[in-house]
């Protein structure tokens, strides 16, 4: 089993649905969220669901330990750090990301999509490149969600990132079903897409290989 960088087209399309199913599909398999925006301590989180999901306590200090950066606005990491007078230490995200990476097989669950800044100078896609792991990237099946992933997907690539797969993250929305949306896909991506339904199982992740 191998480490992973979970990262996504954009915002609220279902990296934490997908690493909790991974998380639960997967017991030797650990998860962090080292960055989060719109945190309200006491309030379910996307660090909440990875504890509940590794069978661990849902305690702020649990929380502290897997995501040490908690923003209180919904904003991107450098905006939602900047609203409290501080500034990501991107050598310490390094750090930490790495030293997790040591203790055995780890998700790292970015900040929403592949491109989003962490600081003046630095976006997800450099944090991704420099740990040097590859990538799930979720991503829709909403109107408009083909264009966003090949976009997406063609940006990591460019940058030497390699994609393990595409999670293919059934949209409340979807225009279409979702096995239509995974052949055009790839048509244009040389990247494994894997479906994800909206009531997927623990069973269904499993047939995943990591």
């Amino acid at each position: 089993m191998n480490s992973y960088f979970v990262t996504a087209t954009g915002t609220d399309i279902g990296k934490t649905f997908c690493t909790a199913g991974l998380l639960r599909a997967n017991p030797g398999l650990r998860a962090i969220k080292p960055l989060l925006s719109g945190y309200e301590a006491g309030a379910p989180s996307d660090s909440s669901e990875l504890l509940a999901a590794m069978g661990r306590g849902v305690t702020e200090q649990n929380i502290a330990a897997i995501t040490p950066w908690r923003f209180k606005a919904p904003l991107s990491p450098d905006m939602a750090a900047a609203r409290e007078g501080q500034r990501i230490d991107y050598a310490a995200l390094l750090g930490f990301c790495r030293a997790a990476l040591a203790e055995g097989p780890t998700l790292i669950e970015g900040a929403g999509g592949a491109a989003v800044p962490l600081t003046e100078t630095k976006m997800t896609a450099d944090w991704i490149a420099d740990l040097a792991v590859p990538v799930l990237l979720a991503s829709g099946t909403y109107l408009g969600s083909i264009s966003h992933c090949i976009t997406t997907a063609e940006f990591l690539l460019r940058r030497g990132i390699f994609i393990h797969a595409i999670l293919l993250n059934e949209s409340a929305t979807a225009p279409v079903p979702t096995e239509e949306t995974q052949a055009a896909l790839a048509r244009y991506l040389p990247c494994r897409i894997f479906p994800v339904k909206r009531n997927a199982r623990v069973e269904d992740f499993a047939s995943l290989a990591l």
